[in-house]
């Protein structure tokens, strides 16, 4: 890891070779920032005859489309009319596939079947209000498909079979109240399921057939994190990742009738990112550890070669997307900070990589900024890690500042392209992204650091980082702003009222304003994460006063700089309420504030309308109180904003 004193010094030394011209670079349009890419998420049907892939119709709505490998023969298969799909997967039967869309970012997604012989689109869960979720395919049974659904009890989900043929759905495995997620065996039944506990803790759930009693191999404390990444081939060894005797998440092997475990991967410090199972024999193959950037270790000697080779292909970080059932074919992407994402096919017999596209052109050749990783010590002595990025073409120094916080919390910033950092860096502000003690990524330690401190050390570590900077010499204190969504819009918002003098401005999108109100109004379905909740939050019911104490809404008599709103009126999670009461709360104190609703959105800005129209209201806000450039905001038109 560079530390934070050379990591600033090799800064100040690029800067200094730049600033022979010392200007920034062309404004990069908005559009090409948020706008929809024009491709993306490339699949590859299990016989490896066809490519898949999302990309924009003539109204600009982002669609699956289909070409024959080999051909140029690219058609629409689907007529979304106005959200735009992101969520899609292939069947088995290799002439369907199948997406999720929600409405207007309500987020109770229903599935929908494409037939590509018959050219049909078919709603597989067409139940109002009911929410479709760990959705499952298999090889052995390509007509059918597993889903979790809330249609009997919106609190709680229980397994669906559903015959792609005919459409018929059944009931599966009934859940007992508790159940967060389910696992299915090689013979594609439901064998083990996570269940929430008092405790704030999980139990993993076991049962040797489907009509056996369900049985607790292990429990995982309320400090602990565990989730099965699937069966073995033989059903005899279910992996793991989880934390129990280990500071961070490993890859297990256990054992489910001797409860045996076998360690696969593991690293003291990062946590295991993700495991790669093979498409028929379900074994491990490799896993990753997201680090500065994102480390692979090859556990699968078949595979080593392939990754050898596809490790030279071109600069960027290697992923694997999709491959076909006979594993000769694969998908992969190159990830870089600098630029767009990469998708390349890859022939295992020939080991020849293909071009296929890259994820947005347009951001080819422009002068984009390095997102550089980064790190310093908190108050209390923690380790904090993060990254900094810097316009191009002017030295690293007394620049003004937009510390943008990660949503979550139980999540991290990570390396690669970012349109928000880039957005910001290229209209001359410094960005700095803290993974302040609550994130994950970096063990359980660092992540229960986090408990009971919202509005507390995790908002203390990202001052820390602030002033990090300012201590280097980045950027101008009296220029910074804070902006976020969701936690990063509560962030914000305890920026403004717990550290007044710190921020010259906010922008807070969907992020909650009061702790009390939004843990009353949780989605149904988050119910068995109460417990969790009150461990890493607070008690609802025994500690409103403490949850007050957090609350920025109740502290609005404190806040001087300027803020900005933004919300989505179907936001499932973040009520609009939480906008709208510290919005009045505001005025009504005769603070400044701006409010922008809008009406076809939920938890975030789906639509390419409604994002370029709120950046282009925040660009503008932002170069009135830190002073850096703005693109004149123009005409968007199909936006749903409502100034509020």
């Amino acid at each position: 890891m560079m530390t934070g004193r050379l990591l600033v010094a090799g800064m100040m030394a690029l800067g200094l070779a730049e600033a022979a011209h010392a200007e920034l670079p062309p404004l990069i349009p908005r559009s090409v920032l948020f706008g929809n890419p024009v491709k993306s998420s490339p699949q590859i049907s299990p016989d490896g005859r066809l490519l898949a892939y999302i990309a924009p119709d003539d109204k600009n709505v982002l669609q699956v489309w289909v070409r024959t490998i080999g051909k140029k023969d690219d058609r629409k298969l689907t007529a979304d009319k106005k959200r735009g799909i992101r969520t899609y997967f292939w069947t088995y039967d290799g002439d369907r596939l199948v997406y999720l869309q929600d409405n207007d970012g309500d987020e109770n997604y229903h599935l929908y079947d494409v037939n590509l012989k018959t050219n049909t689109v078919r709603d597989l869960t067409p139940h109002p209000g009911v929410r479709a979720q760990n959705v499952d395919v298999d090889p052995k049974h390509p007509q059918e498909i597993l889903v979790g659904l809330n249609l009997n009890d919106r609190s709680k989900f229980d397994v669906h079979r559903i015959n792609l043929t005919t459409g018929a759905m059944e009931l599966d495995t009934k859940n007992p109240g508790n159940v967060v997620s389910w696992t299915a065996d090689a013979d594609f039944k439901i064998r083990a399921a996570i269940a929430a506990t008092k405790d704030g803790g999980y139990d993993l759930l076991y049962r040797a057939r489907p009509k056996t009693k369900w049985r607790v191999l292990r429990h995982w404390g309320s400090e602990e994190q565990g989730s099965p990444v699937g069966f073995s081939e033989d059903g005899k060894t279910l992996y793991l990742i989880a934390n129990h005797d280990s500071n961070a998440l490993r890859l297990i092997a256990l054992n489910v009738d001797s409860k045996q475990e076998t360690v696969l991967a593991e690293d003291p410090t990062y946590d295991v990112s993700g495991a790669l199972v093979h498409p028929t024999k379900r074994t491990i193959q490799a896993v990753t550890f997201n680090k500065e950037k994102l480390v692979r270790k090859v556990i699968d000697d078949d595979i080593a070669q392939d990754v050898r080779v596809l490790s030279n292909v071109r600069k960027g970080q290697l992923g694997l997307v999709s491959r076909d059932l006979a594993d000769r074919n694969w998908l992969v992407s190159y990830t870089n900070d600098d630029g767009p994402v990469y998708y390349y096919a890859y022939d295992r017999e020939t080991k020849q990589p293909t071009l296929l596209f890259s994820q947005q052109p347009q951001l080819e050749g422009l002068m984009l900024a390095q997102m550089r990783p980064m790190s310093y010590k908190a108050r209390d002595g923690m380790v904090i890690h993060g990254y900094l990025t810097v316009p191009v073409g002017v030295a690293p120094k007394d620049l003004p500042t937009v510390l943008l916080v990660h949503g979550g919390p139980w999540a991290r910033d990570s390396w690669g392209f970012n349109p928000l950092v880039q957005w910001l860096a290229n209209r001359g502000y410094a960005v700095l992204q803290v993974n302040y003690r609550g994130s994950t990524g970096y063990g359980k330690k660092f992540l229960n650091a986090g408990n009971r401190e919202w509005a507390g050390k995790m908002h203390d570590d990202l001052i820390d980082g602030v002033n990090w900077l300012v201590r280097h010499g980045v950027s101008n204190p009296k220029k910074i702003a804070i902006m976020g969504g969701s936690y990063g819009g509560y962030a914000t918002l305890v920026g403004l009222t717990f550290t007044p003098d710190v921020f010259a401005a906010g922008v807070d999108i969907v992020g909650p304003s009061n702790i009390i109100s939004l843990l009353k109004t949780i989605p149904a379905y988050w119910a068995p994460a109460k417990a969790m909740f009150n461990k890493r939050v607070g008690d609802l019911e025994k500690e409103e006063e403490f949850l007050r104490s957090r609350s920025p809404l109740f502290f609005v008599d404190r806040i001087k700089a300027p803020l900005l709103i933004g919300q989505g009126a179907n936001d499932p999670r973040v009520k609009q309420a939480e906008s709208d009461q510290i919005v009045a709360a505001l005025r009504k104190a005769s603070k400044p504030v701006e409010y922008i609703v809008y009406t076809d959105e939920g938890h975030g800005f789906a639509r390419p309308e409604n994002r370029m129209h709120f950046y282009a209201c925040t660009e503008a806000f932002l170069s009135k109180h830190l002073g850096g450039r703005a693109e004149p905001a123009g005409d968007v038109k199909g936006h749903s904003a409502q100034v509020k």
